[in-house]
Formats: structure tokens, C-alpha cells, sequence
């Protein structure tokens, strides 16, 4: 038998105290979220545009939410670097293919600025429509100027993982891929390198679309750019 002196757990005042707690809670979760020191926020990968942010992104971008929506797909095109415009492109496409986890690193800007600056970020999708497909992806993105205190501990870090890439690129290349490769971003072109080789001109730009292919490299510029990430130029 129930206790007279205890309230029912669904009484008005059982209830009233379990939505108090929740809510305090919730403010609590809240608090966390737009004071961390990150950019939080909701991407929808269809229309290019920001669905939610926290407190840290608006104040370090400096505009604020309802901005940011009223821009809409104009947003990223404002704050980010052009040459790293089409990280949003890839990173939407990657998800569109099941991706389920894309990563970046790219420059961005202040609101009514001109100064750039690095940031590091992940994204992972949040919401799903019935057919499973992503519709939007949360993300996370640090401003390196944050992590200033352990510089040296990001130097070697940056060291390591472009190690173990490098490792990766020239893996994929069989050994002549890399030498033509390495006389390419040394600017060599396909006349020269079969002269070298004693190839013939065809041999040379089967390699040189394969090595292409391989890399995922669009042209010269591109290949040059890779040569000295690797070390080979």
C-alpha cells in the first residue's frame, strides 16, 4: 500500500518537479554547446546552407545566426578562402556516396575582413530522410590559433600525418609511375621524359593519365603541388 505521506510518481507535483529537472538540464547542455570552444554547426548538404550554429561560430565569424540564414548558400562563399572553395562541393558529394565521416582543413574570415585563418574541422551526418540519404551534417570545426599553447606537440603532429600520406600517395604508384611522376613535377614534359627513359611519347602520357588517376590530380599544377607534399619534386 502507498505511503500517504509519499507523493505518486505521476502527481502534479512529481511531475511538475521531473520537468524542472529536465529543463534544468537541458540549459545546462545548452550552455555547454554554445560555450565550447569550437564552431558547432548544422549543414544542409542539398541547399549549401547553415541550418543552426552555436555562440562560438557567430562571435568568431562574426555573423550572427539569423544572418548566416538569411545568406543561405551565399554564406560559405563569404567567409571561406577561394582555393579551398570546393571542400563544401566534396564534402557534400562524399556524404551523397555514404561517407560517414569527412574531414578538412581550410581558411576562412572575419565578417567585413580580409585576414585569413586556419581551421581544422570534421563533419558527420545528423539527419536522415526515409530512404536513408543524409539531409544534414553536424560539424566541428577549431581555430588553430586555440591550440598555440602546444605548438611544437602540432608541428610533429602535421609532420606524422603527412608521413603516413606521402606513404600512401607513392604506394599506389609502381615504380615507374614514380619516376615519371618525379620528372613531371620537375618539370619535364612528355618529349623529355621518353628521351630519358627511351619510352615512347605514347607509353609516356599512359603513365602520366594513369599516375593522374591514381593521385587524383586534375593537371600540372595540381601534380607539382603533390611532388612537393611527397618530397619528390
Amino acid at each position: 500500500m502507498q505511503d500517504k505521506g509519499t507523493a505518486h510518481s505521476d502527481s502534479p507535483d512529481a511531475l511538475i518537479s521531473e520537468n524542472a529537472r529536465l529543463s534544468s538540464r537541458l540549459q545546462h547542455f545548452q550552455s555547454i554547446v554554445q560555450q565550447m570552444p569550437a564552431m558547432v554547426y548544422l549543414s544542409n548538404i542539398d541547399q549549401k546552407s547553415v541550418t543552426w550554429c552555436n555562440q562560438t561560430m557567430a562571435d568568431t565569424i562574426g555573423y550572427t545566426l539569423e544572418e548566416i540564414q538569411q545568406l543561405g548558400e551565399q554564406f560559405f562563399p563569404q567567409i571561406m578562402h577561394p582555393d579551398d572553395a570546393m571542400i563544401t562541393a566534396v564534402s557534400s558529394q562524399s556524404f551523397r556516396e555514404n561517407k560517414n565521416i569527412f574531414g578538412g582543413v581550410l581558411r576562412v574570415k572575419r565578417k567585413d575582413t580580409d585576414q585569413w585563418f586556419w581551421v581544422v574541422g570534421l563533419g558527420y551526418p545528423f539527419t536522415f530522410d526515409e530512404q536513408g540519404n543524409v539531409i544534414e551534417v553536424i560539424c566541428v570545426f577549431l581555430d588553430f590559433s586555440f591550440a598555440i599553447d602546444t605548438s611544437s606537440q602540432i608541428s610533429e603532429a602535421l609532420r606524422d600525418v603527412l608521413r603516413r600520406t606521402n606513404e600512401d600517395v607513392l604506394n599506389k604508384l609502381t615504380s615507374r609511375e614514380k619516376l615519371i611522376f618525379t620528372l613531371a613535377a620537375q618539370g619535364f614534359n612528355n618529349k623529355e621524359i621518353a628521351e630519358k627513359l627511351s619510352l615512347s611519347r605514347y607509353t609516356v602520357e599512359t603513365h602520366r593519365k594513369n599516375i593522374r588517376l591514381k593521385l587524383k590530380v586534375r593537371n600540372t599544377s595540381e601534380l607539382v603541388a603533390l611532388a612537393k607534399q611527397t618530397g619528390l619534386q
